[in-house]
């Protein structure tokens, strides 16, 4: 019986729960996409999602546990999408975000008012094509960029037969 292709190429990466290792997950990223065809800003934009979700692991997962843990990526190459997801085993939510918490100005607050670092589930949305948020044990942000030829979505790119 012949081999299946596989339908993603897999890099996985974990991580220490600490800042100093947030630039490696963007470097790790911003090869991938590199390597995908995604023009400058979308690796940008990709960059930019990916230390958000991560930083606010390190800032919220594991603060009420004593050992610091750590963070799992996954990145799922497809003809025509990389797939991100980051990971904890910390902390997470108390309830499901509505839809209101994803903005960075919630209705009727002023500008003064906003926390410091409130913009990240922001940001990651508005990044990003897809995007989803568990928190079960601990939190996964999962997010989908498109690959785009000549600004549509594409599916001439092909990945390699074998699983990283």
């Amino acid at each position: 019986m012949a081999q299946q292709k596989p339908l993603a190429d897999r890099i996985r990466l974990t991580l220490p729960n600490q800042t100093d290792y947030l630039g490696v997950a963007r470097l790790t990223v911003s090869g991938i996409a590199n390597r995908m065809g995604f023009s400058y800003e979308e690796i940008e934009d990709i960059k930019l999602a990916v230390g958000e979700a991560c930083t606010n692991a390190v800032k919220h997962a594991y603060k009420d546990k004593e050992e610091a843990g750590f963070i799992h990526i996954e990145c799922q190459v497809c003809s025509d999408r990389l797939c991100i997801e980051v990971s904890d085993q910390g902390v997470g939510f108390a309830e499901e975000l509505l839809p209101e918490q994803l903005t960075p100005i919630y209705a009727g607050r002023n500008l003064e008012d906003l926390d410091e670092g409130g913009l990240g589930l922001y940001l990651i949305h508005t990044l990003m094509d897809e995007v989803v948020i568990r928190s079960e044990s601990g939190v996964m942000v999962s997010m989908t960029k498109y690959v785009r030829r000549d600004g549509v979505a594409g599916d001439d790119w092909t990945i390699s037969e074998t699983e990283v």
